[in-house]
């Protein structure tokens, strides 16, 4: 990948300080350092909107359900789990 972009930003000189000297510290160009910040903030902002779009998937997939009246009651669930959890515990 080739590195023909600048990127130019203004931050405070403590601030500055701190990073160059935990970027040496760790024997790392300030630089490098940047550019794995970044990637790793523009894949958590991906995982983000992937994790948003899933769970758009699912409540519409819900309403779809709810519309078609493919849902079961309250009280059908919680019979259901009920029994589940007395077969789970039953000693026998």
């Amino acid at each position: 990948m080739s590195k023909a972009a600048i990127f130019t930003m203004k931050l405070e000189p403590d601030l500055r300080a701190e990073f160059m000297a935990a970027a040496e510290e760790c024997h790392r160009p300030a630089s490098q350092v940047v550019r794995e910040l970044m990637r790793e903030f523009v894949q958590r902002q991906q995982e983000r909107r992937d994790h948003s779009a899933f769970l758009h998937d699912k409540v519409a997939a819900a309403r779809a359900s709810v519309h078609q009246k493919l849902g079961r009651p309250d009280e059908a669930v919680e019979a259901d789990f009920a029994a589940r959890r007395a077969r789970a515990t039953d000693p026998a």
